[in-house]
């Protein structure tokens, strides 16, 4: 396979993930990723601002949020967001230790 197909199929992949976790399941809560995968869709527009970084283009925390979450992140946190319950909480202290 050449390296400009390998391209296109990731970027095709990150699409159907980003579609995935936007519109398909928007009620599974970014503190649970984390807890079970160990990121969430805002490490997902952070990795995104890197990747442009080291291309030297430069986007921004809240731009690439923006472009990650198709709306700005707050919007979007208001629309699809609930409020983290203690044992979510206690899930992520205990998955985040040293």
């Amino acid at each position: 396979m050449d390296e400009q197909t390998r391209i296109q199929i990731e970027a095709a992949a990150f699409r159907r993930l980003q579609q995935h976790l936007m519109q398909d399941r928007p009620d599974v809560q970014n503190i649970d990723l984390m807890n079970l995968a160990g990121f969430c869709r805002n490490c997902l527009a952070r990795w995104m601002d890197e990747a442009a970084a080291e291309m030297g283009v430069t986007i921004g925390k809240e731009p690439a949020r923006e472009m990650f979450y198709g709306m700005p992140y707050e919007t979007w946190r208001a629309q699809n967001q609930t409020e983290a319950s203690p044992a979510q909480l206690a899930a992520f202290e205990k998955a985040h230790q040293g």
